[in-house]
């Protein structure tokens, strides 16, 4: 991924997505964003809703492709096609969702040179703060052009 300003980009992603800012994520690095422990997003077990570790995870996803498509966004609008999310342990307390791009940005935007809208994967997992994995997931991107 090029260089991005992690404040810029987080600040930009939660003034467009006013939903990741409600639920309180905040991002630690372009491709890392963290879900402070809040008790009024708890579940049933205690720790955070299911809902809102995928929200957790799309965000992140979604801050990845902005990173590395800023230079595109003139010309095309970043959409998630689709996702899976696949809950591995309990979470408790504050999680942290990494996320990394599972293709080549020189490939996507050839993709979207050659008249085509390109669809790649962005990898994530959430982790607890002592390291568990607690989900992985796997979100669908789009580059719709306008």
């Amino acid at each position: 991924m090029t260089e991005v300003d992690t404040d810029a980009l987080g600040s930009a992603l939660l003034a467009s997505v006013p939903f990741a800012a409600t639920l309180g994520i905040e991002f630690t690095a372009p491709d890392t964003a963290r879900l402070p422990d809040r008790s009024d997003l708890h579940n049933h077990v205690g720790g955070p809703h299911a809902g809102a570790l995928f929200a957790l995870g799309e965000t992140a996803s979604g801050a990845v492709v902005l990173g590395a498509f800023a230079d595109q966004l003139g010309r095309a609008t970043p959409l998630a096609v689709r996702a899976d999310i696949a809950y591995q342990k309990l979470a408790r307390g504050d999680v942290t969702a990494t996320a990394r791009l599972g293709a080549e940005p020189a490939d996507v935007v050839a993709t979207l040179d050659a008249g085509e809208r390109p669809e790649f994967p962005v990898h994530v997992e959430i982790t607890r703060a002592d390291g568990a994995v607690t989900a992985t997931m796997t979100v669908l991107w789009t580059l719709r052009p306008h």
